[in-house]
């Protein structure tokens, strides 16, 4: 009855109960009675019994306390934080904060007549007017800081902005303008996202972990700020990307916001301009590295499956080539860890490939592939791809390989190196004489497919694709390097040298190109087509380790997106404004592969996987409050 007085009550039953009762009589006798009834019980159960709903496992395991969604749209929520929010606290609560969206019932029962204008805007005309005043920038990076302070302020509605002008907005939330966002962090710098851990927190990460006021984690994004996009070392300030990852994970994969965890690991930094700017962040001290660098982020990786579970998603992101593949080496069998750079990557590539394949015919083991650049990008595509190649073609890993050349610095990887060759790099050292430069080496080796990720821009020069053309009706040419400074040739390049021959896709976003006449769509080889759907597959099966094979279901799904008409346009990926659509195919096809393996542990599993994930996609419309 207590519980039943609160819940029916909402905010100013429980304002009562905390401001010591009030009223008539009947009144103290209900906050005397709730107060008995109440007194010893947890927060979370009385959070729990009062939303009058029962928890609903979603996402192998985590809870929707809250009941949004098992509450149908139309269906009034609490507004909880702490304690039920109300007046001032909501209106600074981002997970509840509607602005002037807030309906004059909802400002009498949480306290908001004063706090807000009198008028009553629709989410809609909230949306409509902050795209108008983003559109008023002229700099890309202050429509960033205007969208990050949205963000802070009313979370749904950044999210219904994003979602609904994707390919206006994705280059703003991410890749190119992120990369600016996170050379400048410290200047820019106004309210802190995520967790920053850095080498004073040694042997007290579990603690720090415990203050994110979160519980319900699903996904981490942690990067160490070594190697952010093509800029090299960033430190502290590479907290952008893992910001600009979740926020993506929940716009494009559905992921709900509240179960997103930003990290950036501080063991200093090797940048003498960061060390010397007195507006930096970070830690004032040279990179750790060894011992002191392992048993960091050891006790990071521990701590989180401690804290959190072993459902947990601990994506890396933007390590450096010699820590990135150690660190997915040493915890892929133990671990639900996942490293965009390397495996995303390598999937989204793939895709475009297998999509590119329906234009000049032929299987993937008919083509042989170069490789402009042999770090953690080039050998991870590499990767997939010889793993692809093998199961269709029933072959082994070491001969499938033989069909990929990589290049490096130094020139064309060869067995001649094999000594000199870091680790990853020796399984694609082959038989051939030395090689020099880009040019000579496509002359050698007369790739049908050459890929750039060397993070160095200008590389594919008109020499380079005429060199492609030469023996190729239609020459596939992927220029990922990021951000657009660092990007091997533009589209136009591309184009005009091949005489609109090849089939041309980039890491960065470029605008259609007209070539005698027809309009040639280039596309982008963004890994945000992959990770958001892939990580969504994997929390709504509550997989608990990622194998190989859900790589190439996940660019398998992305592949079947691409249609005859997206074709006829030079375009090898889908329109990015279907990316929720991509998303969930993506999710059930890694799901499906994950119950295939035995790795699923939310059970029975769902008999439609394409619903289910539609299902759990977080919705960012507003939610009425009772």
């Amino acid at each position: 009855n207590a519980l039943n007085f609160i819940s029916k009550g909402g905010a100013k039953a429980l304002n009562l109960i905390t401001s010591g009762g009030g009223g008539g009589g009947g009144d103290c006798f209900s906050y005397w009675f709730c107060v008995r009834s109440i007194g010893s019980m947890e927060t979370s159960t009385l959070k729990e019994m009062t939303q009058g709903s029962s928890k609903l496992s979603v996402g192998g395991g985590v809870e929707d306390v809250y009941g949004e969604d098992c509450a149908t749209e139309d269906q009034s929520i609490t507004p909880w934080t702490v304690s039920i929010a109300s007046g001032y606290t909501l209106l600074r609560d981002p997970h509840h904060n509607k602005g002037l969206a807030f309906t004059e019932k909802e400002r009498d029962i949480h306290y908001l007549r004063g706090l807000l204008p009198p008028a009553v805007l629709s989410q809609e005309l909230q949306e409509k007017k902050l795209l108008h005043n983003l559109r008023q920038y002229e700099r890309p990076l202050q429509k960033y800081m205007a969208l990050m302070d949205l963000q802070e302020r009313n979370e749904k509605l950044f999210y219904k902005l994003l979602i609904d002008n994707v390919e206006e907005l994705l280059p703003t939330v991410y890749t190119p303008t992120v990369g600016e966002a996170c050379q400048k962090f410290g200047s820019i710098f106004r309210h802190p996202q995520g967790l920053y851990i850095s080498l004073k927190e040694r042997g007290k990460i579990l603690e720090v972990l415990k203050n994110w006021p979160k519980r319900t984690i699903q996904v981490i994004v942690v990067t160490d700020g070594e190697r952010i996009l093509g800029l090299g070392d960033l430190g502290c300030q590479g907290m952008g990307i893992p910001v600009g990852k979740l926020a993506l994970y929940t716009a494009l994969g559905g992921v709900r916001p509240s179960s997103c965890l930003p990290v950036t690991i501080d063991v200093g930094t090797n940048n003498e301009e960061l060390l010397k700017d007195e507006f930096y962040i970070g830690l004032r001290q040279k990179r750790a590295t060894g011992q002191e660098y392992n048993e960091l982020l050891h006790e990071f990786v521990c701590a989180v499956k401690q804290n959190y579970g072993e459902k947990v998603l601990i994506q890396f992101e933007d390590f450096a080539n010699h820590n990135a593949f150690e660190l997915l080496a040493r915890y892929r069998a133990t671990h639900l860890v996942f490293n965009d750079d390397i495996q995303g990557t390598a999937a989204v590539v793939l895709a475009g490939i297998d999509a590119a394949l329906k234009l000049v015919r032929g299987t993937i083991y008919e083509h042989t592939f170069l490789f402009h650049g042999a770090g953690e990008a080039g050998t991870g595509i590499a990767e997939l791809i010889a793993l692809q190649m093998s199961k269709q073609n029933k072959i082994t890993l070491e001969e499938a390989r033989k069909k990929i050349w990589l290049i490096d610095s130094k020139g064309l990887v060869v067995s001649e190196r094999i000594e000199s060759l870091q680790q990853f790099k020796k399984p694609w050292a082959h038989e051939h004489e030395p090689v020099k430069n880009l040019a000579d080496a496509i002359k050698a080796i007369k790739p049908t497919v050459l890929i750039g990720c060397s993070g160095i821009g200008k590389t594919f020069t008109k020499e380079v694709i005429e060199a492609m053309t030469s023996f190729n009706k239609s020459p596939i040419i992927l220029a990922l390097s990021n951000p657009t400074s660092q990007s091997e040739c533009t589209p136009e390049e591309a184009y005009t040298w091949s005489k609109g021959c090849a089939i041309f896709a980039s890491g960065s976003p470029f605008d259609p190109v007209e070539y005698n006449g027809k309009k040639l769509v280039p596309g982008q080889a963004n890994n945000a087509y992959i990770f958001p759907g892939f990580g969504l597959g994997l929390v709504i099966s509550g997989t608990i380790r990622v194998h190989d094979d859900m790589l190439l279901a996940a660019s398998e799904a992305l592949a079947g997106q691409v249609t005859e008409e997206d074709l006829s346009k030079g375009m090898i990926y889908p329109p990015i404004s279907k990316i929720r659509k991509i998303s969930a195919h993506i999710a059930a096809n890694v799901a499906a592969k994950a119950y295939e393996l035995g790795l699923a542990t939310h059970l029975p599993k769902p008999e439609n996987l394409l619903k289910f994930a539609e299902s759990c996609m977080y919705s960012p419309l507003y939610r009425s409050y009772r």
